[in-house]
C-alpha cells in the first residue's frame, strides 16, 4: 500500500499524547484567524503542542494557512492539520439542494456540482468536505430530506458516486480536489416520527437492502472518509456499533479511510444511555471503529488510561492514527500543507453560474399542466409575480456557508422573469410573509392578478425550515399562503404555482385550482433565472421525483417500493372493507416517485429481453440480461424523458418490494424522433441481502417482472425467468 512505510515510521516516533491528538478535530469560529481569543486558542495551544489532528469550519487561505503554521512549523513533529467543512451543495457557488440533485435524475449534475465547490473550497484551505450525505429516507417530516438523494436506495448511490468523484477526482492531492465524506453511517434516514436524531430500529435485512448500498457504493468510488450517524441502530448508538463500523464497514468492504464522529456523537453516548461516562464513551467509540472525534474530548481526555488499564488495546490506537495520518498523506499535505493565498477563488465566476443555472433547471419538476398553461404564452402583456418567495433571494437552500449566503444570494424570480420577458410588464406583490404574520397584503396581489394576463405564485418553505433540526409535523404551506393562493384562485386569473421547498409538501386542497405546479426546491444562487427558463420554455421541464409525495401528513410513511400485505387494496372494488387503506384518503401518494411531466409527450415501448430465462447461479458468476425500450418523443417539441427500470421478484424467501429501481437513463429528442434505450440486469440487480448478520446475498429462482417506464406507476412489463 502507497504511504505505510512513511505512516510507520511516524507512528514509531509518535508519544502517546500525540497518537491520541491526531484523533482530535476541533471546531474553530469560521474564519477568523488565529488570535481570535476564546474562540480559537484552544484548536491554536493544541496544534502548538502536536495534539491535534483536525480542525472544522476554518477556511480562507489566509486564516488556514496561519493556523496550518502552527502546527506544521512550532509542533515537534510538524505534521499537519487536515481542515473540514460542510460543504453540501456549494461553497460560493451554491448549486441545487441535493434534493433537487436527485430529481434531476442525473447523476452528472452532483459530479458537476462536486467539481466545482472543490476547486473553490480547496483553494480556500478546505480539504474535506462533509458531504455526500447518502442516508435514504422515507420521511418527508425529516428536515434532513433536503441533503438527501430521496427514499430510493438505487437512486441514492449513483448520486453517491458521482459527488465522491466531483469532489475526489482521480488524484487528491491535487489543488483541486478534496476528500469526500459519505455521511452518516448508518440508517439516519429511518429515525421515528421523523425526529432528528431519533431512534431506529431497522432489521438486518432492511438495513442491507434499504440503507447500505448507498454507502457501498461510495466505498466503491474510493471516498477517502465516513461520518458516524447520531442515532441509535437497533438499540446501538452508531457511534459505538461495531457491527456498521468495523464488521460490515472496515472488514466486509474494505474500507481503509478515516471515520469521523459527528458533532459530539462520541459524548452523546452518555446521554443515550449507552454509556456510563465519558471514558466509557471514548472506548466504546474507538473500540468499535471510531477513528476521529468531532469537538467532544472523550477519548482524548481519556485515551492515556484506557491504555494503561487495558481497557483499550494499543493495536486499535495505532490503526486509528495510521488511517489519519494515510488521510493526510492522500491529501499531500505533508507535501503541500498551505494553498496558495494569491490563488483563492473568492467567487463564483460566469461558468460556475452558469452551470448552477444549468443544475437548477434540470432539477425541476412539472408536477402539473392543465390545458398547456406552461410554458407562459410570450404574448402575455403582464405577468403578475405573487408570494412570499416571489422577490426573495432566500432560494440557496440548507447548509450554505454564512459568508455566502450574503454575499452570494440567489437570484430572485421577480429578476428572472424580467430578464427572461423584457418586454413584459411584471407586478410583484408579496401577499403574505412566509411563516405568518398580516395579511393585509392579500388585497395587493389580488389586485395584480386581476390585472394580469397570468399570475406566478410563488410559495413555499424558507431554507431555515428545513435541513438540521427541522422536522416538521405539518407539512403544508406555512403561514397563510394557502389563503393566498385561493385569494388568486378566486380571480379567474389562470396560475401558476411554483413551490420552493427542502422537502415534499402536502399540496391539499389548492391543487385543482391551479392551472400549473412547478417544484422548484430550493435552486441555489441561480434560482430566479432557472425558473424562468423552466416558465417561459426556454428550458423544458424534464426532472421527476425521487420521494413520494403524500396526500396527507398522515399517510407517512408512504413510499413506492413498498412490501404488499395479505389483503392488499384493489382499486377495482373500492369499497372492499378488510383490505390496507385509510377510510378517510384516497389510496396512494399524490405524486407517485418517478413522476414528472414536460411540455412534449412520449412513448416507452414494452421491454424486450435478450432472453428469457437465465440460471442463477450464471447471475452470480457475472452473467446478465440486457432490457431494452423505444422511447419515442411524440410532441411538438424537444424535450428531456427519464427512462425507468423497475423489477419485482413475485416470490422470495424474504418479500420483495412491489417495484424496484434499477436503472434510469435521462434521454433528450427532438419531435418524432425515437431511440433505444438499454439496461442490463445483473445478479446485483436481481438478488437481495438476507437478515444473517454476516451479509449473505442470495439470487433465487423465481419469476421476475421487469417494468420499463416513466415513473414507478409504469405497467409496462415482461417477465424473465430465474431458474
Amino acid at each position: 500500500m502507497p504511504y505505510e512505510d512513511r505512516i510507520r515510521e511516524l507512528l514509531g516516533r509518535m508519544t502517546v499524547e500525540e497518537k491520541f491528538g491526531q484523533l482530535q478535530q476541533l471546531a474553530w469560529a469560521w474564519d477568523t484567524g488565529p488570535g481570535a481569543g476564546a474562540a480559537t486558542e484552544d484548536a491554536e495551544a493544541a496544534a502548538r503542542k502536536g495534539l491535534l489532528g483536525s480542525v472544522l469550519n476554518v477556511f480562507g487561505a489566509a486564516s488556514s494557512n496561519a493556523l496550518q503554521r502552527i502546527a506544521v512549523e512550532e509542533s515537534r513533529l510538524g505534521i499537519p492539520l487536515v481542515f473540514g467543512l460542510d460543504v453540501i451543495h456549494g461553497y460560493w457557488t451554491t448549486f441545487p439542494i441535493p434534493l433537487a440533485q436527485a430529481a434531476a435524475f442525473d447523476p452528472a449534475v452532483a459530479e458537476t456540482d462536486g467539481v466545482v465547490s472543490a476547486r473553490e473550497a480547496r483553494s480556500n484551505g478546505v480539504h474535506w468536505a462533509f458531504a455526500p450525505m447518502v442516508d435514504v429516507t422515507r420521511e418527508p417530516r425529516w428536515g434532513r430530506v433536503a441533503e438527501s438523494s430521496g427514499e430510493d436506495p438505487y437512486l441514492a448511490a449513483r448520486y453517491a458516486a458521482a459527488k465522491v468523484r466531483g469532489f475526489q477526482g482521480d488524484d487528491l492531492a491535487s489543488q483541486g480536489q478534496v476528500a469526500a465524506c459519505a455521511k452518516h453511517f448508518a440508517a439516519y434516514g429511518g429515525a421515528e416520527g421523523g425526529r432528528d436524531y431519533n431512534t431506529v430500529d431497522v432489521s438486518e435485512q432492511r438495513l442491507r437492502n434499504l440503507y447500505l448500498p448507498p454507502f457501498k457504493a461510495a466505498v466503491d468510488a474510493g471516498a477517502a472518509t465516513f461520518m458516524a450517524a447520531f442515532n441509535t441502530v437497533s438499540g446501538i448508538p452508531a457511534h459505538g456499533n461495531t457491527h456498521l463500523l468495523t464488521d460490515v464497514l472496515k472488514k466486509e468492504w474494505g474500507f481503509d479511510g478515516v471515520v469521523v464522529s459527528d458533532w459530539a456523537g462520541v459524548a452523546e453516548m452518555v446521554v443515550h444511555g449507552y454509556a456510563a461516562d465519558p471514558a466509557e464513551a471514548g472506548r466504546l467509540a474507538l473500540g468499535s471503529g471510531i477513528d476521529m472525534e468531532m469537538v467532544s474530548t472523550s477519548i482524548a481526555d481519556h485515551g492515556r488510561e484506557l491504555l494503561r488499564s487495558g481497557r483499550l488495546a494499543p493495536e486499535r490506537l495505532d490503526d486509528a492514527v495510521a488511517r489519519v495520518l494515510r488521510l493526510k498523506l492522500r491529501l499531500g499535505l505533508f507535501e503541500r500543507p498551505y494553498v496558495p493565498e494569491d490563488a483563492a477563488l473568492s467567487a463564483p465566476t460566469e461558468a460556475t453560474r452558469a452551470a448552477a443555472r444549468e443544475a437548477a433547471a434540470r432539477c425541476m419538476v412539472l408536477l402539473k399542466n392543465e390545458n398547456a398553461a406552461l410554458p407562459l404564452d410570450p404574448g402575455a402583456r403582464t405577468i403578475a409575480v405573487v408570494g412570499p418567495f416571489a422577490d426573495s433571494v432566500d432560494l440557496l437552500g440548507t447548509w450554505v456557508i454564512p459568508d455566502t449566503r450574503q454575499r452570494f444570494p440567489a437570484v430572485t424570480v421577480v429578476e428572472g422573469l424580467k430578464s427572461a420577458l423584457p418586454q413584459a410588464r411584471i407586478l410583484h406583490a408579496q401577499g403574505v410573509p412566509a411563516e405568518g404574520g398580516s395579511r393585509a397584503g392579500i388585497a395587493e396581489a389580488v389586485a395584480a392578478a386581476g390585472a394580469a394576463d397570468a399570475v406566478v405564485v410563488v410559495a413555499g418553505e424558507p431554507p431555515a425550515i428545513s435541513g438540521e433540526a427541522a422536522t416538521r409535523a405539518d407539512l403544508g404551506l406555512p403561514g397563510d399562503q394557502e389563503e393566498l393562493i385561493a385569494a388568486i384562485a378566486a380571480t379567474g386569473t389562470p396560475f401558476t404555482v411554483v413551490l420552493v421547498a427542502g422537502r415534499p409538501l402536502t399540496i391539499g386542497g389548492w391543487l385543482d385550482s391551479a392551472a400549473a405546479v412547478l417544484m422548484a426546491w430550493h435552486p441555489g444562487i441561480e434560482a430566479g433565472h432557472a425558473v424562468a427558463d423552466i416558465l417561459t420554455g426556454a428550458v423544458g421541464p424534464g426532472g421527476k421525483l425521487p420521494v413520494t409525495v403524500p396526500r396527507s401528513v398522515g399517510q407517512i410513511p408512504v413510499y413506492y417500493n413498498r412490501e404488499t400485505t395479505g389483503r392488499p387494496y384493489d382499486a377495482s372494488r373500492p369499497d372492499e372493507k378488510y383490505v390496507s387503506k385509510y377510510l378517510d384518503l384516497p389510496d396512494g401518494p399524490q405524486f407517485p416517485f418517478g413522476f414528472g411531466l414536460s411540455y412534449t409527450d412520449f412513448t416507452t415501448s414494452d421491454p424486450r429481453l435478450s432472453r428469457s430465462a437465465i440460471d442463477a447461479a450464471a447471475l452470480m458468476a457475472g452473467a446478465s440480461v440486457e432490457v431494452t425500450t423505444t422511447l419515442t418523443n411524440t410532441g411538438g417539441r424537444p424535450g428531456d424523458e427519464v427512462v425507468q427500470l423497475y423489477v419485482h421478484d413475485r416470490a422470495a424467501s424474504i418479500v420483495q418490494p412491489v417495484r424496484r429501481l434499477r436503472g434510469f437513463e435521462r434521454v433528450r429528442l427532438t419531435p418524432g424522433e425515437s431511440t433505444e434505450v438499454r439496461f442490463h440486469l445483473t445478479a446485483e440487480d436481481l438478488g437481495f441481502w438476507t437478515g444473517d448478520p454476516a451479509g449473505v446475498f442470495v439470487v433465487e429462482p423465481g419469476a421476475v417482472d421487469v417494468y420499463v417506464g416513466t415513473s414507478s406507476l409504469t405497467r409496462s412489463r415482461c417477465t424473465l425467468d430465474v431458474t
